[in-house]
């Protein structure tokens, strides 16, 4: 029985994170793969790209970076990969292999990949092809439950909290507007499992056509439910019956510190071009983010029993920002940046308050007041 992996999107991200993922477990032994990249939409830029995943001989992943405060660098010619297909221009392949061999899908479709096209959503029949990603979505799995009803895993890798769940409501609400029978939606129920997971990973460059540079630190953490199982067994990839722990690291840790960056970079009018890794050089400014990290943050997730693991990640990040090999922009990290006050800095201060943190958190709670939330027209 085929192992497929469909994956939707060409992203470099992916091309570091899942898909070598994957070349790995296959190099170890493991009966995995091989994967389909798909161009979810039309966009003649990225053509050449598709063509390039045709290529037998893989693509390059640059592994660069600071692990335990060590020095990384190294080479993976990732092989996963064995064809790329425009969804637009290869919808009767598409929908071939979907249908019978995929046992796996995974996306990375962007921040506005979730939304639909009321008019342009059509199920795929007589030649019509949806526009949206779930609609696409919706339209192959209309043809598996016709084909052949095998089960299937969705393992969604687009940065949205419960993305499993958002991405079976819209693929649900896809299929409700086209009519579909109470037989198909009783089918995706017991045998589609939409998996909520968790991706961390730093890829900060494009290699030409294809591959990337990342850094070493990576996670793919995948939620325990009825049916989810991930591709292959990876040290990065962790099933865990909570996401949110992963989740508030993430947030309040490696994404808090970029925002405070952030904020360093906007109001002391420093480099237009500055890097993190740039501003890190500074040793004051790196004294000020580990001050505010133990001192604010730290005792915030001690507050909520995570007080080990949060002391781990922070040591993880540090090691990160100081990457020797990283050019991630503060200025494009800088952008929606209010928004990001808010889900990042606000919502850990009330995170850390309900439990009773003992620390008041002064820096953060200068920053936050900076960003007033805007109020809601009634």
């Amino acid at each position: 029985m085929s192992s497929r992996i469909i994956q939707f999107g060409t992203s470099r991200f992916l091309q570091a994170h899942a898909a070598l993922f994957v070349h790995e477990a296959k190099q170890s032994g493991q009966d995995v793969g091989p994967i389909t990249v798909v161009q979810v939409s039309g966009a003649n830029s990225r053509s050449g790209r598709v063509a390039a995943f045709n290529d037998t001989n893989g693509y390059p992943v640059i592994v660069r970076g600071l692990s335990d405060g060590l020095p990384v660098s190294h080479t993976v010619q990732v092989k996963s990969v064995v064809r790329g297909l425009s969804a637009t221009e290869n919808w009767e392949e598409l929908s071939s292999l979907f249908a019978e061999d995929a046992e796996f899908v995974i996306s990375n479709t962007g921040d506005t990949g979730y939304q639909t096209s009321l008019e342009e959503d059509r199920r795929g029949n007589d030649g019509e092809i949806p526009r949206s990603f779930p609609g696409k979505l919706a339209a192959l799995l209309v043809k598996r439950w016709q084909r052949s009803g095998r089960p299937l895993v969705i393992l969604p890798c687009e940065l949205i909290t419960a993305n499993g769940k958002v991405l079976r409501e819209a693929v649900i609400d896809c299929a409700t507007r086209n009519r579909l029978p109470a037989d198909f939606f009783a089918w995706l129920d017991a045998h589609v499992a939409f998996a909520e997971t968790l991706v961390d990973r730093i890829v900060s460059e494009p290699i030409d056509p294809i591959g990337a540079v990342a850094e070493p630190y990576a996670l793919w953490a995948i939620k325990r439910a009825p049916g989810v199982r991930p591709p292959c067994s990876h040290p990065s990839i962790v099933l865990t019956d909570d996401l949110e722990p992963y989740e508030r690291l993430k947030l309040h840790i490696l994404n808090l510190g970029h925002t405070f960056l952030a904020e360093i970079w906007q109001r002391e009018n420093r480099s237009a071009d500055e890097t993190v890794r740039g501003i890190f050089a500074d040793n004051d400014v790196c004294a000020r983010l580990e001050t505010l990290y133990q001192s604010e943050v730290l005792p915030g997730f001690a507050a909520n029993r995570m007080g080990d693991e949060a002391r781990t990640y922070i040591a993880t990040t540090l090691d990160r920002f100081r990457n020797p090999f990283l050019d991630h922009r503060i200025a494009d990290i800088s952008q929606h940046h209010r928004e990001k006050v808010d889900r990042r800095i606000r919502s850990f201060l009330t995170w850390a308050g309900e439990v009773g943190s003992h620390s008041s958190a002064p820096t953060l709670r200068e920053i936050a007041a900076r960003y007033p939330l805007k109020e809601v027209a009634q």
